[in-house]
């Protein structure tokens, strides 16, 4: 199975410039509870509603300030669609992020893979595999 089968695809994004309360008015509208910052095309951060909690409220900042105060430092793990979906939970488990930014080919963003993601697709699909073969005849399936 590929990182496209399971990512989210229609995803919101924000500039670097952006306001805090931008942004989370965007996650409220979308309900997600991440967006890519981008940056002439390219993703240079993520935002979480987790990152707004700590960085913004916490430290009692304004809500006018620009969203790159509130990223995440450090490296935006990513995959591309293709990858598989396998790799891309083991990545995901190796970082012990929650989310991966998905690149097409062109470096482009292309969607958003979640653990609920993994969890919604990935997992009713190996269910229902599981379940397929337990309901073959018994002549049908080796045992």
């Amino acid at each position: 199975m590929k990182v496209s089968d399971a990512m989210t695809s229609q995803v919101s994004t924000a500039a670097p410039t952006d306001s805090v309360r931008q942004v989370a008015q965007t996650m409220a509208h979308v309900d997600s509870g991440a967006v890519p910052i981008v940056d002439n095309g390219k993703v240079v951060g993520l935002v979480t509603d987790r990152d707004i909690v700590l960085r913004v409220v916490a430290e009692g900042r304004s809500f006018d300030s620009p969203i790159s105060e509130a990223m995440s430092d450090g490296e935006v793990y990513s995959v591309t669609a293709e990858d598989n979906l396998a790799d891309a939970t083991a990545k995901m488990a190796n970082h012990q992020i929650r989310r991966l930014v998905v690149l097409d080919e062109a470096g482009k963003l292309a969607g958003i893979l979640s653990l609920g993601d993994v969890a919604k697709d990935y997992g009713a699909k190996q269910v229902g595999k599981t379940l397929e073969e337990i309901s073959e005849e018994p002549g049908d399936a080796a045992h």
